[in-house]
């Protein structure tokens, strides 16, 4: 008889998903009840109904997933940072030997067990990134804090299915956080459910951006115009910026100059937490999109700042 592999999420992790796929009837049986045999994403044969009826998340996509995580994180933490190898690339951000080492194992992780799934990564080259389903990776997002030694820095791992991030994972080694969306499911705070917070009005928000100098001169006005409209700004958050989002932390964010690895799972967690993350114009998230998002708690002032930005003259 066929069970579902939760082995490598954490124990509270596994407990609250299967009470949230119990109750919603969404697995089905997961432990020991027999159930026909359906063919999965990855061409096995399995039990069970996949996540949710009309994206096809598997939970054993969820487990793989947290595995890449749990990897990422371990390589991270046995690091020591008077090792690091750093060196410039040709658009002379950062890199070290780390980011090349986490991305290649996970990169290996992923032809072992799902082959016919394409893999977009931050350190080499695209591969089959027009496939049904597109792991989307950033070994070490935060590349220049994680030199200096500020917390700020962890791994993103997103899945997308038809262009679409479906399944997302920031991990933050730093601080002991990690958030896990799943399209249709709650977001995850280190296992338990998190919620964003309504926004009354824009002037009392919490604003993040994590560089004011990857604004460009046409992009700036937009950042004026948010730190001119909200009460406190944070910078230098990075991807720790949209877990806080998701957890009510903070109200709105906004940033440029990213890839889509910087920023694919940001969707399916601050989706999967009630808010709401599109590009400035206010088009949904794709792997098309890039390189300006904006994140907000309350849909309704995500709505109200897509109106102020696009009565800028930006461009494209």
């Amino acid at each position: 008889m066929e069970t579902h592999n939760f082995e490598h999420l954490p124990h509270a992790q596994i407990d609250t998903y299967r009470s949230l796929c119990n109750r919603q009837h969404i697995i089905g049986h997961i432990a020991h009840f027999r159930t026909p045999l359906r063919r999965t994403a990855d061409g096995r044969e399995a039990r069970g109904k996949p996540m949710t009826p009309d994206v096809p998340v598997e939970a054993s996509h969820v487990a793989f997933a947290t595995e890449l995580a749990n990897t990422s994180r371990r390589m991270i933490e046995q690091n020591r940072r008077d090792r690091l190898g750093v060196s410039l690339k040709p658009d002379r951000s950062l890199v070290t030997m780390m980011d090349m080492a986490i991305e290649r194992e996970l990169r290996a992780m992923i032809k072992s067990r799902f082959p016919e799934h394409g893999i977009i990564g931050e350190e080499q080259a695209w591969e089959n990134e027009d496939a049904e389903f597109v792991w989307i990776l950033d070994p070490i997002d935060g590349t220049a804090s994680f030199i200096a030694g500020m917390p700020v820095y962890g791994t993103l791992i997103a899945l997308a299915h038809r262009g679409v991030p479906v399944l997302g994972i920031i991990d933050i080694p730093p601080v002991d956080a990690r958030w896990l969306g799943v399209s249709g499911q709650p977001t995850l705070k280190n296992g338990a459910p998190c919620r964003v917070k309504p926004c009354p009005d824009l002037s009392l928000a919490m604003m993040s951006t994590s560089n004011p100098d990857f604004y460009s001169k046409a992009e700036r006005p937009a950042l004026d115009l948010l730190r001119a409209r909200t009460n406190w700004r944070i910078y230098g958050g990075a991807a720790l910026a949209y877990g806080l989002l998701s957890d009510g932390g903070t109200d709105v964010a906004l940033d440029t100059g990213l890839k889509i690895y910087d920023f694919a799972p940001f969707r399916p967690i601050i989706e999967g937490a009630g808010g709401v993350i599109t590009d400035w114009r206010g088009n949904p998230i794709t792997l098309k999109s890039g390189p300006r998002i904006l994140a907000a708690g309350d849909r309704q002032k995500h709505s109200e700042i897509v109106g102020l930005l696009n009565g800028l003259d930006i461009g494209a």
